[in-house]
């Protein structure tokens, strides 16, 4: 960014209209931000294998409760962020953004990671000195069919907006068979999703 790139960017950041524009709640009013930070709070204690396993719940609050996205809107989300560099929790900014602007984005994001990271770093610390005890060995062994079914749950509200479409369960189906028989990374089939989309064939 050069330097009147800069000096302009800091300028309209002076102008209280634009911070209006960027910090106002567009359209949520302040109880309706503190139920999203909330919800993502909550969410936050049960998101066994990533906060994309709780997906399911996030669809149900913002789409079907609140009706703040479509079926459409929450999917598209989703696959911007997977496919875009970084954390995969960035998914989680991208739906908060598109709820309720920067509002919206510190409230889905802060809601998701404080209990979380507070959670994690103290786990670690505690499990630092006990990993190899018979609890913790049967606790960790148990929450991997756990995660794998959030993961299940999670792909499963995602190809809602395709449900009726055969050409979307044979991607699906391709995706599936490519995952568990091969070592072809999820970018090559995020892209190959990409390009059936813009075939029109989904």
């Amino acid at each position: 960014m050069s330097g009147p790139e800069v000096a302009a960017a800091l300028a309209a950041l002076a102008d209280p209209q634009r911070l209006v524009e960027l910090f106002g709640p567009h359209g949520l009013d302040a109880a309706a931000l503190a139920g999203l930070f909330g919800h993502f709070l909550l969410l936050s204690l049960i998101a066994v294998g990533g906060a994309i396993t709780t997906a399911p719940d996030m669809q149900r609050y913002l789409v079907h409760q609140q009706g703040w996205l479509s079926d459409a809107q929450f999917s598209a989300s989703i696959g911007l962020a997977q496919a875009a560099p970084g954390p995969n929790i960035l998914f989680v900014a991208v739906l908060g953004w598109n709820v309720a602007g920067l509002p919206g984005l510190v409230a889905t994001m802060a809601g998701i990671l404080i209990p979380s990271s507070t959670l994690a770093w103290a786990a670690s610390r505690w499990l630092a000195t006990r990993r190899d005890t018979l609890g913790v060995r049967i606790f960790t062994a148990g929450l991997a069919p756990l995660t794998i079914g959030l993961l299940w749950s999670t792909g499963w509200v995602l190809t809602e907006p395709v449900r009726s479409q055969p050409g979307a369960w044979l991607l699906v189906g391709v995706t599936l068979l490519a995952t568990l028989r091969s070592r072809i990374g999820p970018m090559w089939l995020i892209a190959l999703g990409a390009l059936v989309g813009a075939a029109g064939w989904v």
